[in-house]
């Protein structure tokens, strides 16, 4: 038996403490590293380029996410059938998930690069709500036409390395997203500051980390050394696994595209009403070229970057209870089940209130980070509104731990319609709506609201969803030992 099939049957033996570290930590490294990657971007353009190439990559940002929503679907759905399978002890049917995951994120991705070539300036259009400066829409353009030619690339790599995670690899799952952390840190600045290609040289350089990474993950794959390996057989389209993986992978798919639509409202609304009070926030001694809610858009863009990291840092935590959960779902472990789900709620909650801590606490020295403050007065407006942006937005974040952790679990169980519903809350039937009541009364401050409100009330129906779940999990343990 090689080591990853132990590393596999483990999963329903070893202790869980060790079992939660080893496939947590190298998912939160990686998390980590890509959050960290688009940190030093944004850092790399708002030095490099200037203010609004930074509201033109918050205009992006939506657009990204939507794009990114169809390989979440294929890799996470595909990843959480993989670890029910193994825990049924079929390796077989694992791998033909992996082969239809592969065929599934081929066809999706090479749709959206076209759809998106193709309709790019309407699209950046809606997304800015029609309102953005020009020259912010031109540093929009010029990212957007580079990443869209990789998207086929970047299907492919996320999803295959959610694979890796499940099938046993979570060390090497990691390395590989550090690995294009790296080559885009040291491709960046050559290309932003040496060749001038400005934001177009921050895409191309995530392109081409991308590529050498998947060159990596399809020789994993074709090793004869790996425990799920690509086999012919299973690159033919099945109509059951199709299902099972879109089934599975609608929730997060439901969250990207909800995320991708409150960025644009948000991105809409802070251009419109983001200069309503902007005495009391920006205070520039010069005058400002160009829009004032570019600069929220800006600074909204900023906001999500610092925010995301932490987020990434917990949703780490949830990526490395996937395995655990999925197994042991699958080989009727419960207890285990329950245990792991514990634990990982308290990880993930230490790391959302360290952020809120941050948020609170350092507020300037975060903004400080991302645009010089003495280049222009729109730097400095920018400065100040993510100052007030986090002290607002991360009232609540403690909380935010949780729900992530509740809606994962879900997912790693295959109760699609549970994680479909917690992917929608928040952003659909609490956050929006609040953004287009709040916003247009309080302008920006109402935006920044928003977020801590919306966090609250998804909190209260991921905790009552949970608590009936969990009592159902303890019975069904309970009817097991009854009948041993």
């Amino acid at each position: 038996m090689s080591s990853v099939q132990n590393n596999t049957v483990s999963l329903g033996t070893d202790s869980l403490g060790k079992l939660l570290a080893r496939y947590a930590i190298p998912a939160i490294i990686a998390m980590a590293s890509s959050s960290l990657y688009h940190i030093i971007d944004s850092i790399f353009i708002g030095h490099g380029v200037g203010g609004y190439a930074i509201s033109g990559m918050a205009i992006t940002l939506p657009i990204m996410n939507i794009a990114a929503a169809f390989g979440a679907m294929v890799g996470v759905g595909a990843a959480a059938r993989i670890s029910i399978r193994l825990g049924e002890g079929n390796k077989r049917a694992a791998e033909q998930i992996l082969g239809n995951a592969v065929l599934l994120n081929m066809v999706l991705g090479i749709s959206i690069m076209l759809i998106f070539l193709i309709f790019l300036d309407p699209i950046l259009v809606f997304f800015s709500g029609g309102q953005a400066g020009e020259e912010t829409l031109h540093y929009a353009r010029e990212f957007m036409r580079v990443i869209m030619f990789g998207n086929i690339v970047t299907h492919l790599y996320l999803g295959l390395n959610e694979q890796l995670r499940a099938s046993g690899y979570p060390r090497k799952a990691m390395f590989i997203m550090i690995l294009s952390m790296v080559i885009c840190t040291i491709l960046n600045p050559l290309f932003i500051f040496g060749f001038g290609w400005g934001v177009r040289g921050s895409a191309i350089a995530t392109v081409i980390s991308q590529v050498i990474c998947l060159l990596i993950q399809i020789h994993h794959y074709t090793s004869k050394k790996s425990f799920l390996r690509f086999r012919r057989e299973s690159f033919r389209f099945k109509r059951s696994i199709v299902i099972n993986i879109i089934s599975i992978g609608m929730a997060p798919f439901i969250l990207n595209v909800c995320a991708s639509l409150v960025a644009r409202f948000m991105n809409t609304a802070l251009l419109e009403y983001g200069g309503m009070g902007v005495d009391d926030v920006i205070q520039a001694s010069a005058p400002i070229e160009g829009g004032v809610g570019d600069i929220y858009v800006g600074a909204y863009g900023v906001m999500n970057r610092v925010i995301l990291l932490f987020i990434m840092v917990a949703n780490g935590f949830n990526q490395g209870m996937q395995p655990i959960v999925g197994y042991n779902y699958g080989a009727k472990q419960y207890g285990r089940v329950l245990k792991t789900l514990k634990y990982t709620i308290i990880c993930a909650t230490c790391v959302t209130t360290f952020a809120f801590a941050i948020g609170m606490l350092f507020p300037e020295y975060v903004a400080a980070l991302f645009v010089e403050g003495g280049n222009s007065a729109a730097d400095q407006a920018m400065i100040r509104v993510v100052e007030q942006g986090l002290s607002i937005a991360m009232i609540m974040f403690p909380l935010v731990g949780f729900q992530i952790v509740a809606g994962g679990f879900f997912q790693y169980i295959g109760r699609a319609p549970m994680a479909m519903l917690l992917s929608a809350s928040r952003q659909l039937l609490f956050l929006l709506p609040l953004l287009l009541t709040l916003t247009p009364q309080f302008g920006a401050v109402g935006a920044w609201m928003s977020m801590p409100i919306a966090d609250s009330a998804s909190v209260l129906v991921a905790a009552t969803l949970l608590f009936i779940q969990v009592r159902k999990l303890k019975r069904m343990e309970r009817e097991q030992l009854f009948h041993r």
